[in-house]
């Protein structure tokens, strides 16, 4: 019973999954290959877990063959993916997607979910592409916003230990330069290379290799051992020993015969690098390269490293200790040991470390010696910033656990006052522990000994405050009022102590300043004067009609509408030279009354661009007068329209092409010239032309194409079809195409030859019929002329297509109702296999 209850629920289970997903499959949303491919290097895990689902699938490899073939997939087209192939997977194509989605393999929730991780939806519609990229740009810019943020949060917050950005450069910036020079303290070893020159009563030079055995050879000298000495031991032995061979050799101004020796290559050491370092291991080291050069190339100490307490053990015994501080902060490497073959460069453990923040110049995470302050600490920062407040330094202390109480007091605050602070000198001798952080204040924001003035004046802003001090003072500081300063009343706004403010005035004589009830300021006031252009309304007066810039135009008294009309370009060439009408605003306001109008002179002298005398083409026979209309003057917010001339317009052009005797653009005669009017003109039709074929496409408006029966259009000038033109209208006369469009929800979208007669349900079967999605009811013609015609009940006979027309049967829509046939025709061979996989498991 449970048996059949859980095969039930599987089968349930699938069926639901498979109407959901047949629901959801659109034709033409499938992904390229391009897609696919891209998808699968973006996430190669899904190879693999392609591979995990055949496995699980329970169908053998023969039964997904079939079910392939079935599907109209390739029979092999899963054979890479199935278990215990042998071939190359790669990436799936756009029908391997879509067959492993039919065999139930991957569902679409899987996809739906990979396209949400990877913010990517290769399925989109363009319009919903285009809002995802601008939804990913918005957030990489975001990203990018909240990384700088927090990257001077961190530098603020005193996270960055300090001296660890030195090493995170690239080694090879700090390795020495293995050919030479080197100082006269570098000691010799095996594998350096050194130059022998001698000058004088002897020309002749010498390059000399020390063996492994420490030795060099030099002709006619012999064999010098030179490991271990320095440079200034060897030239101190090639005096000795030159000096026995060539007798011009000796020391001071008498020599005969000089030498120079220099170290032509460097030997390489090999160091070992241990501890907390980046990557611990055995480096090859020039032998002029020092403990700091071992750690570059090691990339430096990790975050849990010491940096003041750096070991150089050799033969087992500490040789030199360095401390990077010194390096760091003063720039003294004189601990800088330089290394020998089989020198251990070790890193222990960090050790006492405190963060200091606030106003320091270098905030940071800081490693201090036992025996070092907070002196010392805020030294190796820097020292405090000019805007540090030096009164107290507080520190947040996590306490040891033997001072820790049990009623949860692990954490205490420290505050430190002393003068030393305030002084400059070092801080008091306050030792520090592990995890304290250090807080330094910044001085308090509030500006003190300060009014502002504000307003008309010439130079308005802060001022400092002296003992005295009046509002007069304060504008004659400011550089005066300005002309047009209101002199009825200057306020000044006062600060309490409580916080709270009053509200004081005084007023002004005259614009030079002079202060009628002046009285002392106090630190804080605020001081506002006013001009009187800050209580007028803004004036204007408007232009409209056949002008070239119609709009507002500030108003200045004397303005006249000559003036108007030039800062609005001038007029156009449509426009009527005899009057013009001014909209004024009316003397009383009563009633409804908003405006009045009058009508003004206007003639010819308004056309700027054309000297007195010259004839007016818009007017035949008007002449520019030399002497002009009288000037009209103009009040605020007077309206001027400048009326165009009636009837007028520029040519109307249409476009006629395709099969008529004289194509081209033509110039409309009348405005009520219609279709049959312009083919005539264009010298009728071809022998070739299709006129049902013809199109008709009107640009004024956007409207575009416009279905038209063309031949009832040319047979009868007063058919309603014979549409009269329009400036911009194109019509186009195609030849006779004897073919039918098929497309859409078809199984075989075609071109089929046009059979005469034959309806619209003739050519859907020449299309291999309505596919699965296919929505035959709402199918529908689109003639040649651009008409659309459909099964209705008036006309339930299927409309015929004419030559060149496209039949179209739509998909259903999403909410139409499912095919249940088709989908549980689909899923029967898959429920068949897992409900035999399931009783198998059972037993």
């Amino acid at each position: 019973m449970m048996r059949s209850i859980h095969l039930l629920v599987v089968g349930a289970a699938v069926v639901s999954f498979a109407v959901s997903d047949a629901g959801a499959q659109i034709p033409g949303a499938r992904p390229t290959p391009d897609q696919a491919r891209a998808l699968m290097q973006a996430r190669p895990d899904l190879l693999q877990q392609l591979r995990q689902r055949l496995a699980a699938s329970g169908m053998s490899a023969d039964q997904i063959r079939s079910r392939l073939r079935a599907e109209g997939y390739p029979a092999d087209l899963l054979d890479a993916y199935l278990p215990g192939s042998t071939g190359t997977a790669t990436a799936p194509s756009s029908e391997l997607y879509s067959a492993v989605l039919e065999l139930g393999i991957a569902d679409s929730s899987d996809v739906a979910a990979y396209r949400a991780i990877q913010g990517d939806n290769m399925f989109a519609s363009p319009f919903q592409q285009d809002s995802l990229n601008m939804l990913r740009d918005a957030r990489r810019k975001r990203l990018q916003r909240e990384d700088v943020a927090d990257s001077i949060a961190r530098a603020d917050s005193g996270y960055n230990i300090f001296g660890l950005d030195m090493f995170r450069a690239s080694p090879s910036r700090f390795e020495p330069n293995l050919n030479g020079p080197v100082d006269a303290n570098y000691r010799l070893g095996p594998g350096d290379r050194l130059v022998l020159i001698l000058t004088g009563d002897v020309e002749s030079s010498y390059v000399l290799d020390v063996t492994r055995e420490g030795f060099v050879v030099i002709p006619q000298v012999g064999q010098l051992f030179v490991a271990n000495l320095t440079m200034g031991d060897l030239e101190n032995l090639l005096y000795s020993r030159l000096g026995r061979v060539y007798s011009g050799v000796r020391r001071g101004a008498s020599a005969t015969t000089r030498f120079s020796v220099s170290v032509s290559r460097l030997r390489a050491n090999q160091v070992f690098v241990l501890g907390d370092v980046e990557r611990p291991g055995s480096y090859m080291v020039s032998s002029a390269g020092t403990a700091i050069t071992a750690l570059y190339t090691a990339g430096g100490p990790t975050a849990n490293a010491s940096l003041r307490g750096i070991q150089i053990k050799r033969g087992g015994t500490v040789v030199s200790s360095l401390d990077l501080y010194d390096y760091l902060l003063r720039g003294d490497a004189s601990h800088d040991a330089r290394l020998e073959t089989g020198d251990i460069v070790f890193v222990p453990p960090r050790g006492l470390r405190v963060r200091i923040i606030g106003e320091v110049v270098r905030p940071g995470t800081y490693e201090l010696k036992p025996s070092e302050t907070l002196a010392e600490l805020i030294a190796a920062a820097g020292g405090f910033r000019a805007d540090a407040s030096r009164r107290r330094v507080q520190i947040d202390r996590i306490l040891p656990p033997n001072r820790r109480q049990a009623d949860g007091r692990d954490r205490v605050t420290v505050d430190v006052e002393s003068q030393s602070l305030l002084s400059g000198a070092n801080a008091a001798p306050v030792s520090l522990e592990a995890g304290d952080v250090v807080r330094v204040f910044p001085v308090a924001e509030r500006v003190r000994n300060t009014i502002v003035v504000k307003g008309n004046v010439w130079s308005p802003g802060p001022q400092g405050l002296t003992p005295g001090m009046k509002i007069s003072d304060a504008i004659r500081l400011a550089g005066g009022p300005k002309p047009d300063v209101y002199l009825g009343q200057v306020l000044v706004d006062r600060l309490r102590p409580d916080q709270s403010r009053v509200q004081l005035r005084a007023s002004l004589g005259d614009s030079v300043g002079t202060v009628v009830g002046d009285f002392a300021l106090q630190e804080d006031d605020v001081i506002q004067l006013f001009a009187l252009t800050d209580f007028r309304p803004e004036r204007y007066v408007a232009i409209g009609g056949a002008v070239r810039k119609p709009g507002r135009y500030p108003f200045a008294e004397g303005m006249t509408m000559r003036d108007l009309v030039l800062l609005a370009g001038g007029v156009q060439e449509s426009a009527y030279l005899k009057e013009a009408e001014i909209a004024r605003l009316p003397e009383e306001r009563t009633g409804t009354t908003t405006a009045v109008t009058i009508r003004v002179p206007l003639d010819s002298t308004y056309l700027f661009e054309r000297k007195p005398g010259m004839p007016y083409v818009g007017a035949p026979g008007l002449q520019a007068s030399s002497n002009g209309a009288a000037e009209v003057g103009l009040k605020a917010y007077d309206n001027v329209l400048i009326m165009h001339q009636p009837s007028w317009e520029l040519q109307r052009v249409v476009t006629i092409s395709g099969e008529v005797n004289f194509p081209g653009t033509y110039a409309l005669k009348t405005r009520d010239e219609r279709l049959s009017d312009l083919v005539a003109r264009a010298g009728g039709l071809t022998s070739e032309a299709y006129p049902e074929g013809l199109s008709f496409v009107r640009k004024e408006g956007g409207v575009g194409r416009v279905a038209i029966d063309a031949p009832k259009a040319l047979r009868k000038r007063s058919s309603p079809e014979n549409l009269i033109l329009m400036n911009g209208d194109e019509i186009t006369v195609p030849v006779r195409l004897n073919v039918v469009t098929v497309k859409g929800a078809v199984n075989a979208p075609n071109v089929v030859a046009y059979v005469r007669g034959k309806d619209m349900d003739y050519y859907i079967s020449q299309g291999g019929g309505v596919a699965r999605n296919g929505d035959n009811k709402r199918a529908y013609v689109t003639q040649p002329s651009g008409k659309r015609e459909t099964r209705s009940r008036l006309a339930p006979r299927p409309p015929r297509p004419l030559p060149g027309s496209q039949v179209i049967v739509p998909e259903l829509a999403p909410g139409d109702k499912t095919n249940w046939v088709n989908v549980l025709a689909a899923v029967t061979p898959l429920i068949a296999v897992l409900t035999s996989v399931i009783i198998t498991i059972s037993k």
